[in-house]
């Protein structure tokens, strides 16, 4: 939301910001500030009619992020299979970049996924934000469900859960279960936070399930859910708060 009036200094009163940006009306924003809930770059904030910097404030309402006022743009797209995960393709394949070519933005992808693994691929114009949840020291997980040959059992799951180590190293794997299975095929939710290239097939071929298909359901806070084949949606507000703590940003 970057329609926000403000004063002559750049500020607003934050009872107006909270209300303006969703969080409730402007009387329940005035009793949360009175509570104590509501926290702005670290201090909490009683006094009504503080008035705030919404593009640079890092403010909490009973301990959850809002977002700042900003031009940047964070998107979630369902990614089809056979799409690369470019913003273009000297080869002529069809990119991330076709699938957002109505977009007026610049857009960057946070990491990749296979072309033959379909899901969820965040896509942004902040490329500090970009940068820092693609990179694995802040550990944001990422949530995939496989179709993989045979059947897995419970020492499989057990194995996975202790860590597998590849040829580039070792795979922490924070969660594993079996969703279905029969003899001949089981499908598998895994969550890690490594973006390694191919890293879940690679680590599912190790303990002997080489994938069929692979989707990428979630990202952290952000969910797939029903966001159709190739289609794009605004991260919430809640989505984005949760990621840029994660981040740190």
């Amino acid at each position: 939301m970057t329609d926000i009036p403000l004063d002559d200094e750049g500020l607003i009163r934050l009872q107006k910001l909270l209300a303006l940006s969703g969080v409730a009306s402007r009387r329940k924003c005035e009793e949360l500030m009175l509570e104590g809930l509501v926290v702005v770059d670290g201090e909490v904030v009683t006094r009504l009619g503080t008035k705030v910097d919404p593009r640079t404030a890092v403010i909490k309402v009973d301990g959850r992020r809002l977002p700042p006022v900003s031009e940047k743009v964070y998107l979630a797209l369902n990614k089809p299979r056979g799409v690369v995960s470019t913003m273009s393709d000297p080869e002529g394949r069809r990119t991330l970049g076709d699938l957002v070519a109505d977009r007026p933005e610049r857009l960057f992808h946070v990491g990749r996924l296979d072309t033959d693994t379909t899901g969820l691929i965040i896509l942004t114009n902040d490329g500090d934000f970009a940068h820092r949840l693609a990179h694995p020291s802040y550990e944001v997980d990422k949530t995939y469900v496989a179709e993989v040959e045979g059947e897995i059992f419970p020492s499989t799951l057990k194995q996975l859960r202790a860590g597998v180590t590849l040829e580039d190293g070792p795979v922490t794997v924070s969660a594993a279960r079996v969703v279905e299975r029969t003899r001949e095929r089981s499908i598998v939710e895994l969550v890690i936070h490594e973006g390694r290239n191919r890293i879940v097939r690679r680590l599912l071929a190790e303990v002997g399930h080489p994938v069929r298909r692979l989707t990428r359901t979630r990202i952290g806070p952000v969910a797939l859910g029903r966001l159709g084949n190739g289609e794009l949606r605004d991260l919430t507000t809640e989505e984005l708060g949760a990621l840029l703590d994660a981040t740190e940003l």
